[in-house]
């Protein structure tokens, strides 16, 4: 093999790691947390770690998966958006068969990880997963608010968590769900008021575009919402002081995304959309440290 040869290699494998977003792990941050709240949740703070570890290489390669339909999705928008317009696909420095072949693969090794866990609601609910990972960027098109898709996409992980330990999906999984949903309306809006000049130049439908001058407040409104349904389930579960420590830092961290985004200037809201990683590490701590401190099952809402 020449040097020309493996120099055009590595500069392919580049563009797959960045159509991948390997390079940003946010997104997989923000997908993970949740899963993790759900694995620490339904095993009363003892998961098994070999289970752990599937799941969060599984986010990996669905965030990977969902990066790629995205953008294969959006390649004849994204050249004309200036944070996206060097995207692998956007660039055509990578195909869209390619992006497609990519993609395929990526789940057929999520769904190869899954193996040791597999059961039929199991598998039932890894296919909603792919049909929501495969069909939010299309959202975008028609749906006022497609950050509400996006929350349910991203919080899949939660319901199956608790089928692959419990063997059902209790009242408490979609209550986090439904959690994750305004908390994914809130930072991906934040994100979202980054590129409103250029998304209403091309009409794609956002809720920054959705929410106009309404937009700050909404966002606070979701992220209230979303802490108020976390302290509902940790109500349920009679949980202790130190879960509501991690929900009391969660809810400071927002207050601090308000004076980041009350003026909309792009930079600071895309700080504020990166922070949201500290949200969910700071909930995921205060599960983590309750169950620490008092490891006892108690049952599930009803």
């Amino acid at each position: 093999m020449t040097v020309t040869n493996i120099a055009l290699i590595r500069e392919k494998l580049d563009n797959y790691e960045r159509l991948m977003r390997l390079d940003k792990p946010i997104g997989t941050l923000l997908l993970l947390w949740p899963t993790l709240w759900a694995l620490w949740l339904s095993a009363v703070g003892q998961p098994q770690w070999w289970v752990v570890w599937i799941f969060a290489l599984g986010t990996l390669l669905m965030r990977s998966a969902g990066c790629v339909i995205n953008d294969y999705a959006d390649r004849d928008f994204d050249p004309h958006v200036a944070r996206t317009k060097s995207r692998p696909l956007a660039a055509r420095t990578v195909s869209p068969r390619e992006a497609l072949g990519l993609f395929a693969v990526l789940v057929l090794l999520s769904f190869l990880l899954l193996l040791p866990l597999l059961t039929p609601l199991v598998f039932a609910l890894a296919a909603v997963a792919v049909f929501l990972a495969a069909s939010y960027p299309f959202t975008k098109r028609f749906f006022a608010i497609p950050q509400a898709y996006l929350g349910i996409a991203f919080g899949f992980g939660i319901p199956m968590s608790y089928a692959a330990q419990l063997g059902v999906v209790p009242a408490e999984a979609w209550w986090l769900l439904l959690a994750n949903v305004f908390w994914a309306v809130a930072y991906d809006t934040e994100y979202a008021m980054v590129d409103r000049p250029d998304d209403l130049k091309i009409g794609i439908k956002t809720s920054a575009i959705t929410f106009g001058r309404l937009d700050v407040a909404a966002v606070m409104f979701c992220y209230g919402a979303t802490f108020a349904l976390i302290a509902w389930v940790g109500y349920g579960l009679q949980r202790g002081w130190a879960f509501y420590a991690g929900l009391l830092g969660a809810v400071a961290l927002a207050i601090y995304h308000y004076t980041l985004i009350r003026t909309r200037e792009g930079g600071p809201c895309f700080k504020a959309f990166l922070h949201n990683n500290w949200v969910g590490a700071s909930i995921f701590a205060g599960i983590a440290v309750d169950f620490w401190l008092h490891p006892f099952g108690v049952l599930p809402l009803k």
